[in-house]
């Protein structure tokens, strides 16, 4: 081979093998799959043995919504084929189905069909709702006590079931369970009585039916959008123009908004949650906040401030029927932080303003003033609160005084530990659980007309709302707001989804599930609808305590006296077990069923 022939072949063999642009090492690529895996299946049975035990075939169950159901693990379930519950008008009940089987089952699927009663009455099909449990990952292990505002100490990950997905016929592969969720929604117009019918389990060579019983008691529980429980849960629409792929405030994402708050209204959401700044929480979310309010600094000096995408977000909200309060944070963000943008550069600017400097007081007094009259003019003023989030108490005062100073008619709401000193200077008040103020502190403020909330976060680990939290904790929550003499419930957040929600609820600073409680699409979860139930538990204690207020009867009197009992011990519990929350809670969901015979 002539020389120069070889050096040409060297140079492209050289350049074949080592200056391919982009290249890296395939082994730090994901792992791909043929087809897109609705959840993953990286779980083990922590007894194998067990499915050895389990008769052949499919075995289908009514489990209990206060429990988990784990993928590879043979369910801790006595076979039971009825379900009996009893509600209001209006109200929502829950079950939870689960199917397992130690053979692979195919075309597994419900034909739920209309409950009757005693007189010929229907309780129609079409409010029956089936809803397919699907597993997400956890960065902490069932039932966790060691949970904290850091990244989880354990290496595994867990499988847990959470998410909602559409019914439709679906296959069981061997050894594994599958859970359905069952909501069966009262029409506020039902004839009170007792309704009884069945939903047909078939799959290929396989047959038999669920049996269901439902009491309906002439009470009616008002719509979600009508409780008087003051739901905030934060809200980042971003998020869902982000996931989506959208430009964040067109049509599109908006028609996705729409979709999206009905839920939260659904739910009792009375709070909306709006930005004044940009990225108020130190870019810690996976998506960021962005501003609903763009800060503008004019060629000659002077601010503007544009209330397009605020307008348009609290609209959309309102029309959803979220419209009791709005929120707009903060005056406070992290690190002091604000952005606004130079009309002579185009650019943005970021500056430092700190409470309690010149800076801050001269430049919150021509927004509040700006503010002021924008939210006068579009009828919002007497329902919007400034917001301020856990921040140090000097801080959060001298913030204050700048707010109150421009007007004692701004509304001022504050999330963090009690502090007396906030006490009087707060309209609404959300304290962390475990850091709040006496029974007798919250009396007085509830007295004096100023609401008050608590919340949960990335701690305390019990109880909570993350993917890996028994279910009963989300039932607990609302029963805890009224025992303690709550106005409601605050948690951050409700749709900050991290990377891939639909089937790993980790986030890289907190635990599973901590930053959303529903899913892409307007899903809702085991999470959601337990947080929901305990809500409109606590809609119904308060309805039961005006109509008892009324009565005369003894039977009455002592009812009522035993729930505050009741009521009493809930709110001073400290033994936050599986077990006692759902003891004390059956208790309790005793006594307001035998009220509502009672009480006319």
């Amino acid at each position: 081979m002539k020389r120069s022939t070889l050096v040409l072949v060297l140079i492209f063999l050289s350049g074949t093998a080592f200056s391919q642009k982009g290249i890296f090492n395939a082994s730090k690529a994901p792992a791909l799959s043929p087809h897109y895996q609705e959840e993953y299946t990286f779980d083990q049975p922590t007894d194998p043995a067990r499915w050895n035990n389990e008769k052949p075939g499919v075995h289908v169950s009514f489990g209990s919504p206060d429990k988990l159901y784990f993928r590879t693990e043979v369910p801790d379930i006595q076979q039971k084929n009825s379900f009996g519950e009893t509600g209001w008008r209006g109200e929502r009940l829950n079950a939870q189905i689960v199917v397992w089987s130690p053979d692979t089952i195919e075309q597994v699927h419900f034909s739920p069909g209309d409950l009757k009663s005693t007189t010929g009455e229907l309780l129609k099909k079409e409010n029956l709702k089936l809803k397919k449990v699907n597993y997400v990952i956890s960065n902490y292990p069932y039932g966790a006590t060691d949970v904290d505002c850091g990244g989880s100490p354990y290496k595994d990950a867990y499988l847990m079931p959470d998410r909602f997905s559409a019914i439709e016929p679906f296959d069981v592969p061997g050894r594994t369970v599958r859970p359905v969720w069952l909501m069966i929604d009262i029409p506020v117009t039902q004839q009170p009585g007792t309704y009884s019918g069945n939903i047909e389990v078939n799959a290929k060579g396989f047959h038999t039916t669920l049996d269901l019983n439902v009491i309906v008691q002439s009470h009616t529980l008002p719509e979600g959008t009508d409780w008087k429980f003051r739901l905030d849960l934060w809200q980042n629409p971003w998020v869902v123009a982000w996931h989506y792929d959208l430009e964040p405030w067109s049509d599109a994402h908006k028609t996705l908004l729409k979709e999206h708050l009905k839920l939260y209204a659904d739910m009792g959401g009375k709070y909306i949650t709006t930005y004044a700044v940009h990225s108020p929480w130190s870019d810690n979310s996976y998506m960021i906040e962005g501003g609903m309010i763009d800060w503008l600094k004019g060629t000659d000096g002077k601010w503007k401030f544009d209330y397009s995408i605020f307008d348009q977000y609290v609209e959309l909200c309102m029309d959803a029927g979220v419209d009791e309060a709005i929120t707009i944070y903060t005056p406070v963000p992290w690190g002091n932080r604000f952005r606004y943008k130079d009309e002579s550069t185009g650019l943005f600017v970021y500056e430092s303003w700190a409470p309690g400097t010149k800076e801050f007081k001269d430049h919150w007094n021509i927004f509040l003033t700006d503010l002021r009259s924008h939210l006068e003019k579009k009828g919002w003023f007497d329902k919007t609160y400034l917001g301020i989030n856990e921040n140090a108490l000097e801080q959060t005062l001298a913030a204050i005084k700048v707010i109150k100073d421009h007007s004692s008619k701004w509304r001022i709401t504050y999330a963090g530990d009690w502090h007396e000193e906030l006490d009087k200077l707060l309209d609404d008040y959300s304290f962390l659980k475990g850091k709040e103020p006496s029974m007798a502190q919250q009396r007085s403020r509830a007295a004096r007309g100023a609401s008050s909330t608590y919340y949960v976060c990335c701690t305390p680990a019990k109880p909570n709302n993350f993917v890996f939290s028994p279910p009963i904790e989300g039932r607990f929550i609302g029963w805890y707001s009224i025992a303690f003499g709550y106005d409601g419930f605050l948690r951050w957040a409700y749709d900050a989804w991290p990377g891939d929600p639909m089937r790993d609820a980790r986030h890289g600073s907190w635990a599973a599930g901590d930053c959303f409680l529903i899913y892409p699409g307007a899903n809702s979860c085991i999470r959601t609808e337990k947080l929901r139930e305990g809500i409109a538990d606590a809609e119904k204690i308060r309805i039961l305590r005006e109509k008892a207020a009324k009565s005369t009867d003894k039977n009455v009197k002592k009812l009522v006296q035993d729930l505050e009992q009741h009521l009493g011990v809930m709110a001073a519990e400290k033994d936050l077990s599986e077990t006692k929350l759902a003891a004390e809670i059956e208790k309790g969901r005793n006594l307001v069923r035998q009220l509502s015979e009672v009480i006319k």
